[in-house]
């Protein structure tokens, strides 16, 4: 099922277009047709004795409650319909599992992906419909913002992966993927910095110091405008972040380990990958880094 188009505006934060009614009144199961209204939920039979009792009110009451069992009956039909969206793709999923069972036997019995990716939670950009990994291909962790703590932070999801990436699958290269119109970064350049402790404000705080390099850095520009170089600069700052951890950055510094920044932009469809120069890269002078291998692809 194709992707509606993206809107021309360069503006990130619209309210999305209604979406349109996939299926009709009747669905096919088998030789025959169901028809919505035989579909009851649980909640629709828990309350018949209220309804019962109900219809003995005034007319306006029971007209109301007819409607809002129209519209719970409505609702009903429409998650039907989206997971039998879902099944259509498992199916269609399977018939290549079928395709190329031998592939995925081997997977079953172990996994050897080349690349560990870091990339943002947002549901514009999987990283495996962006960049076409295969099963088995990439190691996969997505959070907020794709941020990365550093090893003094402590336990986290983001470094018990990285672990068991770096030192159990032996992956040879980490990629962190950024992006355009990213709400936690968003987030991050917004907050207050008194601002109390909500799980939001408690994670993208991770990316203070890529923050502060953005004000110091684009303090003229206008907010969005500083958004988006927070987006890159986040980027590198979890690169960064990656070489605080000692069997990381051993890894990298004996050539064994490569490390990757990519910004995935989806208003042109665009993606920026650069690599970490370790040799050039002096974290004491306020944790810059030098990139090589830069390359645009569009």
């Amino acid at each position: 099922m194709a992707a509606p188009p993206l809107s021309s505006s360069t503006n990130c934060f619209v309210e999305p277009a209604t979406s349109p009614q996939i299926f009709g009144g009747a669905r096919k199961t088998g030789k025959f047709f169901e028809q919505p209204h035989l579909r009851i939920l649980p909640a629709l039979r828990r309350s018949q004795g209220f309804a019962l009792k109900a219809s003995m009110g005034s007319p306006g009451f029971t007209q109301q409650l007819n409607k809002s069992k129209l519209e719970t009956l409505s609702k009903a039909e429409d998650r039907c319909d989206i997971f039998d969206i879902l099944k259509n793709r498992f199916l269609s999923f399977k018939s290549k599992y079928i395709e190329n069972v031998e592939q995925f036997e081997n997977l079953a019995k172990a996994q050897a992906p080349k690349f560990m990716v870091i990339a943002c939670a947002d549901s514009r950009v999987c990283p495996s419909n962006i960049l076409g990994f295969q099963p088995g291909e990439a190691f996969v962790i997505r959070n907020v913002a794709n941020l990365v703590p550093t090893f003094e932070s402590g336990p986290s999801e983001v470094n018990a992966a990285l672990e068991f990436a770096v030192n159990t699958l032996q992956v040879e290269n980490i990629l962190v993927i950024g992006h355009s119109c990213c709400g936690g970064i968003r987030a991050l350049m917004s907050m207050e910095d008194d601002a109390n402790g909500s799980f939001i404000h408690n994670w993208v705080i991770v990316g203070k110091n890529a923050r502060k390099k953005t004000e110091a850095a684009a303090s003229t520009l206008s907010f969005d405008d500083k958004c988006r170089h927070c987006e890159k600069e986040s980027i590198n700052h979890s690169l960064v972040n990656l070489l605080t951890y000692p069997w990381i950055e051993e890894k990298v510094a004996n050539g064994k380990l490569y490390v990757h920044g990519g910004y995935y932009d989806f208003i042109k469809c665009s993606f920026e990958k650069w690599t970490l120069d370790y040799q050039g890269t002096k974290l004491e002078e306020d944790g810059r880094i030098a990139a090589k291998n830069k390359v645009l692809w569009c």
